[in-house]
């Protein structure tokens, strides 16, 4: 069975992205953007709701041939492109890089995809993490919280049926005042 990880940064009090999806807030330092490339090259798949994949597909495609990319960003830059995508969206209809879109039942979907073969898929996008948090099929949560409160805004979590017990796995400083705590679900 394949891990579903939901990995995001976030407001001390849970948020995503601010009010009208503000994320300036989240600027990674050298030390986070790593981590984050690490997180993506050790992930054989990601599943995108419409907004971030609209968000991604707009900058890393091309990121790695801005004059100011460090070889950081050059590389998860070619990674993004490469590392097989699923696109979860009934408004949009093209995808490109590497991407498949479905525009039918998610949960069915992510459901398939981790009885597959393979190794580790990400999830990302509120909506998406949501309906997959709801139907417990999220293995791992990382929390990448940054020292800011927003006040509002997309929330990382939602409202859930029944308890989800966790275990900690992992607890990482980075410089500004950002704590990584990782998270597995405990079965």
């Amino acid at each position: 069975m394949r891990k579903l990880i939901y990995s995001m940064n976030l407001s001390v009090d849970g948020y995503i992205a601010a009010a009208d999806d503000d994320i300036g807030w989240s600027a990674p330092s050298e030390e986070l953007f790593q981590w984050w490339l690490e997180q993506e090259q050790a992930n054989n798949l990601s599943l995108y709701g419409r907004k971030l994949w609209e968000t991604m597909s707009s900058y890393w495609p091309t990121g790695d041939q801005q004059l100011d990319a460090t070889a950081a960003q050059i590389e998860f830059a070619r990674n993004w492109r490469d590392t097989p995508k699923v696109v979860f969206s009934s408004t949009i209809d093209r995808v490109d890089w590497n991407t498949r879109l479905v525009t039918g039942d998610a949960i069915a979907e992510i459901s398939r995809l981790k009885t597959g073969e393979g190794g580790p898929m990400s999830i990302g996008g509120a909506t998406l993490a949501r309906a997959a948090m709801r139907a417990g099929l999220i293995d791992e949560y990382a929390l990448v919280t940054h020292p800011v409160l927003t006040g509002g805004g997309t929330p990382f979590f939602t409202g859930l049926d029944t308890w989800v017990n966790l275990d900690l796995v992992e607890t990482r400083m980075f410089p500004a005042g950002v704590v990584l705590t990782r998270y597995r679900t405990r079965r």
